[in-house]
């Protein structure tokens, strides 16, 4: 009888501490269920994927995920990264807007940053983006060229402003546009030469969206945009008021309240020179 119960409470104890191990074990996450591959790049000793939530890039504001792989497919999440977009073209080549690289907050295995492209690709003229890396002190370098399709709005708006300077404004928030106040988001960067494009600091962004099918008539509460301590972009709020094409005119104006370029809409100037185009 005794050892009839202890061969009981054995199995009770191993179907304990097997059902307390199954618990345990984890279903492996993946970090890319929400993103869309673009391209891999492939070489000997590594591979890079490269994802965004649209699978593909496009004239503007694009942000950009990539894991990084050995040959065996494994993960490398302690690599220190760079990038640089290159756009090739008949007579020159030049680079755009672009953030630094940085590790997805919670995330085990993705890299982030932005690109923003002032053009398409086309037939003889396209982009590249180099990838340098050090992984354990090692470095290595990949590139591959990419698809950059044209926006069928316009994201985005490169002038040269009444200081003679080149600017390039790239409109991030709203991507997906509701009736409603949206946040709206812009990057504003100027191109010191045709290798570096830093962010503009201390401007200002007056906004006056209109629906040019519906009386060019405005809408209520927007906020002009100003610049955030928190990412170095522009923020303020979008009033949409119904579904359709709203243009998004602007004004760019300096640290002293100087406009740079843009003129504000009234009864004989329905819009500005520079704008944003949404519809929904």
């Amino acid at each position: 009888m005794k050892t009839l119960n202890f061969v009981c409470l054995l199995a009770i104890l191993l179907l304990t501490s097997c059902s307390s191990d199954n618990d345990n074990l984890l279903e492996p996450i993946n970090e890319t269920q929400d993103l869309i591959l673009v391209k891999s790049i492939e070489s000997n000793t590594h591979k890079i994927d490269i994802y965004s939530k649209s699978g593909y890039f496009e004239q503007g504001y694009n942000k950009i995920y990539f894991q990084l792989k050995d040959v065996n497919e494994n993960y490398i999440n302690n690599a220190s990264v760079t990038w640089k977009p290159m756009m090739h073209m008949m007579e020159m080549n030049h680079s755009c807007p672009y953030s630094a690289i940085t590790r997805k907050a919670e995330s085990e295995t993705l890299y982030q940053g932005y690109i923003v492209f002032q053009m398409p690709s086309n037939g003889m003229e396209f982009w590249t983006i180099t990838f340098e890396y050090s992984i354990n002190g090692e470095n290595f370098t990949a590139e591959e060229t990419v698809e950059v399709l044209m926006a069928p709005k316009k994201r985005i708006n490169v002038f040269t402003g009444s200081d003679d300077v080149r600017y390039i404004l790239a409109l991030i928030e709203p991507a997906n546009p509701q009736v409603a106040i949206n946040d709206m988001t812009v990057g504003i960067f100027k191109m010191e030469n045709m290798m570096s494009f830093p962010i503009v600091n201390n401007f200002k962004m007056n906004i006056d969206p209109r629906m040019p099918s519906m009386g060019n008539h405005s809408s209520p509460n927007n906020v002009n945009l100003t610049q955030s301590t928190l990412d170095n972009l522009y923020h303020g709020k979008l009033s949409l008021t119904m579904t359709g094409y709203w243009k998004i005119n602007l004004q760019l104006l300096n640290a002293l309240d100087e406009v740079i370029k843009g003129e504000e809409v009234t009864d004989s100037n329905p819009e500005s020179s520079i704008f944003f185009e949404l519809e929904f």
